[in-house]
């Protein structure tokens, strides 16, 4: 009920890993693509197939090692972490704030690329010792496969960490190197709207210049496959980059308003002692809700109730249960994430998952007690003036 729109595949550290349908079928484009790599050296079908498996789930696992960099990084920074997402572009780590410092920016940004330039190091390493530096140095070649079939995938894993490696340093908002450009540009300037311009412009530049380049390539040299991929990467970033510059408009815009500014100051909410069959008619019944807040006797919040927890129980049994024993606790799956503070700036909001996903979020104050409620139509009448609708 409260998960994201991906697959949840594990929990690492508490922090939710999942994989958006996208992921499946690059993960088979990738294992096609290797299959042919590795079997100039292993000529038995069987065994190529089985490296180009392995290499590939090894790479996904290298960018869910990059992600987690940005995420433990971010979490030391007290930034809360809604989640990880692999996909078709490789991985994303979201976050349930901006930063809210130049310095902060560049340590979380440049986490990542550490932790991958990290198994690039260990890759090479390992290989050397297990075939020798020429054998290493072969591994990191893709025109040459070595004999050997752990040095060959470890090999591979090290090269594919170094592009992985230079294609993130690119200074083009989103990659982590246009976060760089951003936290170096927000250093100098002192205005993070300003910088987030600066650094989606970048990346509005290289995505053309992307686009441009998957052209030549189909064009010029006949490479249709990689010409579209580049192409698409191109426009992927293009169109990241704009939507930070939109951002940055609308920041602008709600400078100054707080959540406390457009909140319900008179929420609805469900004590967490009360009857089943009592919240099901005088909450769910009369107001016609998907789900409320539930809160203690004090007033704070201690989690969400949804209709479906509720009526899922036969009739009979719900006079003896309260809400508390049905509800998604504060540390839940992504209901802790529904928390914002009341006197944040209204900007925070922009990238909170939860709002687009359960349509509000929930107010409290610095003793937890829920104060209001954030709804997804209040913030879109509070972005009007700027966006112009």
């Amino acid at each position: 009920m409260f998960g994201g729109g991906s697959i949840q595949l594990a929990r690492v550290a508490g922090i939710r890993i999942g994989i958006d349908p996208s992921w499946f079928f690059i993960l088979f484009l990738i294992i096609w693509s290797l299959s042919g790599y590795y079997s100039d050296r292993f000529p038995d079908g069987s065994t190529a197939f089985v490296l180009a498996t392995i290499s590939a789930l090894l790479f996904f696992g290298s960018v869910l090692l990059h992600e987690l960099g940005h995420a433990f990084e971010a979490r030391r920074s007290g930034i809360g972490i809604i989640g990880i997402d692999l996909w078709m572009f490789g991985g994303v780590a979201k976050m349930e704030r901006d930063s809210q410092s130049a310095g902060e920016e560049f340590r979380v940004a440049v986490a990542g690329p550490l932790v991958t330039l990290a198994i690039a190091a260990i890759c090479w390493v390992v290989a050397s010792l297990l075939g020798g530096v020429d054998a290493s140095s072969d591994a990191l070649r893709l025109d040459a496969v070595p004999q050997d079939e752990l040095v060959a995938v470890i090999g591979y894993l090290g090269f594919i960490n170094l592009l992985l490696l230079v294609f993130n340093l690119i200074p083009g908002f989103p990659l982590d190197g246009g976060r760089i450009a951003r936290a170096a540009a927000w250093r100098i300037t002192g205005s993070r709207n300003r910088a987030t311009r600066f650094a989606g412009l970048l990346g509005r530049g290289f995505g053309f210049a992307m686009i441009a380049g998957g052209a030549a390539m189909f064009l010029l040299w006949g490479n249709l496959i990689g010409g579209i991929w580049l192409a698409i990467i191109g426009l992927f970033l293009n169109q990241a980059a704009r939507s930070a510059i939109v951002q940055t408009q609308l920041t602008d815009h709600l400078e100054g308003i707080s959540v406390a500014d457009i909140m319900d100051s008179e929420p609805v909410a469900v004590p967490a002692d009360l009857p089943l069959d009592r919240a099901h008619d005088e909450y769910f019944l009369r107001y016609r809700w998907p789900w409320f807040p539930v809160v203690d006797a004090d007033g704070r919040l201690v989690g969400i109730v949804g209709e479906e927890s509720v009526t899922s129980l036969p009739e009979a049994v719900r006079p003896g249960r309260t809400v508390a024993t049905v509800m998604a606790g504060d540390s839940g799956d992504g209901v802790s994430s529904l928390r914002v503070g009341a006197e944040e700036p209204l900007e925070a909001l922009l990238g909170r998952e939860a709002l687009v996903r359960l349509g509000a979020l929930l107010a409290v104050d610095d003793d937890g007690r829920l104060r209001g409620m954030v709804t997804a139509d209040a913030v879109r009448r509070a972005l009007a003036p700027a966006t112009g609708r």
